[in-house]
């Protein structure tokens, strides 16, 4: 264990601890002084800068949404921006997450009994009022579990789609990673997403893909808009980096959401293992967030071949994970609409590391396994988990971040640099709910048998 043999000096803005009052000072002008505090989107900027932060940032990221206020229910997907550390009711940062949840109730006082009332709220289709694990078979196969057959008409529809993004994208295109719940096959029948990021030669570097992007994505909507299958297209929200739309598959009543991101080729054909060290220390050592989600794109296709690589059973036990998450929480008022909840991508995780613990069984409950990481969430404050198959212990950047980081900390399996668990600021929510979740008649009864013995100790 490590201790501290001297006296350190804490920012009260970030919660950076350094050696002198001087230091500190240094610290405190350099990166703070003369930085406004946005309470509407939590962003960081420039005092007296060269453009208006509200007139000109919102409207370029939210055309058509003027007057409303940042719209930022996107979940992040590559950068974990210390989202853990902001309030649910305002979005001011703070440097610990003790001293987020003090101002909270002292600001807004958010007891505990606000707290379950503002975060729990289980639907009509949830499963939980099931008593027994063949309703919850029969459930995932009638309601969340892909058809096979409309699954193989979506298969090339999806790929004409990817074809006709290729086709008219404003740049000579190197190549695509995909990703997203269809691809890593842990869809359901009510969604199903698709990452789409592309590579092109044209970009010089990460600063000029930045640089080009906005335009590239705007010269995008208007080829899609041209192309032939521009009625089965409904665009949403457009960021800095991304360009979202719905895509409507020709056969049922059903679409997909696509998330379009053109990226600088940094990786190259493969994430080469000598290259491995310099890039992930590229990634830590930058200060810009816009140059994070770029390096971060090229790793999607690492991401998705980590969780696709689990069993169709483990993958059905995402569904109803994800299903459970979707069925038990209430959706942010405007009192706390800058509450986020955990990714579906760390739930992804979660689901597996409960049944790596398990001994990777072929066959198992799905009640069990349900009831597994429920047990965990409950206890997310001892959350610690990482995989060495990209990175090693002896990784300089993988021991920098695990002394720096809050718990819970799920490190994405490929990313040292990324704790997926950052990107939620209501770990506290998620683990009542789960606590009064598994006091539902689902569970009534219901004790660990093989394999699942350890969650005893939970």
């Amino acid at each position: 264990m490590w201790s501290l043999k001297h006296k350190t000096h804490n920012c009260e803005r970030c919660g950076n601890n350094f050696s002198s009052r001087s230091a500190l000072r240094h610290h405190f002008h350099v990166k703070h002084l003369g930085r406004i505090h946005c309470d509407t989107c939590g962003q960081k900027f420039s005092q007296g800068g060269p453009q208006d932060h509200v007139e000109i940032y919102y409207e370029k990221t939210h055309p058509g949404n003027q007057g409303s206020g940042c719209n930022i229910e996107r979940e992040t997907r590559f950068v974990a921006p210390e989202m853990s550390m902001s309030c649910r009711m305002c979005s001011k940062q703070f440097g610990t997450v003790h001293a987020r949840e003090h101002h909270e109730k002292q600001e807004h006082h958010f007891t505990a009994g606000k707290r379950a009332q503002m975060s729990m709220a289980f639907k009509p289709e949830s499963i939980l009022a099931y008593k027994t694990p063949l309703e919850v078979e029969k459930f995932l196969e009638a309601k969340l579990r892909p058809n096979s057959v409309l699954r193989r008409a979506c298969a090339s529809e999806v790929e004409g789609m990817i074809a006709l993004i290729k086709e008219v994208f404003p740049l000579p295109v190197a190549h695509v990673s995909k990703g997203g719940s269809y691809i890593k096959g842990t869809d359901s029948q009510d969604w199903s997403d698709v990452d789409v990021v592309v590579f092109s030669d044209a970009f010089k570097s990460l600063e000029d893909c930045k640089r080009k992007t906005p335009a590239i994505l705007e010269d995008l909507v208007g080829n899609l808009l041209t192309s032939s299958w521009r009625n089965r297209l409904i665009f949403g929200e457009r960021t800095p980096f991304s360009l979202r739309l719905y895509f409507k598959c020709s056969k049922a009543h059903h679409g997909h959401s696509f998330d379009i991101m053109p990226c600088y080729d940094i990786l190259g054909p493969a994430l080469l293992t000598g290259f491995k060290k310099s890039f992930y220390n590229q990634i830590y050592l930058c200060n810009d967030n816009d140059k994070i989600q770029l390096y971060s794109m090229a790793l999607l296709k690492y991401q998705v071949a980590f969780v696709k690589a689990s069993t169709e059973r483990v993958k059905n036990l995402m569904r109803l994970v994800k299903h459970w998450f979707r069925t038990s929480f209430t959706k942010p008022t405007e009192e706390n609409k800058f509450r986020r909840l955990p990714s579906s991508y760390a739930m992804e995780l979660l689901t597996i590391y409960v049944w790596e613990l398990a001994g990777k069984p072929v066959f198992f409950s799905f009640v069990q396994g349900l009831r597994a990481v429920l047990k965990l969430l409950v206890q997310y404050q001892e959350i610690c988990i990482v995989w060495h198959r990209y990175y090693k212990p002896t990784c300089t950047v993988f021991q920098k971040v695990i002394s720096k980081q809050n718990r819970p900390i799920v490190l994405d399996p490929v990313n040292p640099t990324f704790n997926v668990c950052a990107n939620s600021n209501a770990w506290d929510e998620v683990a009542h709910v789960a606590r009064q979740s598994l006091l539902k008649p689902l569970f009534n009864g219901i004790r660990a048998k093989e394999p699942w013995l350890f969650t005893n100790n939970w």
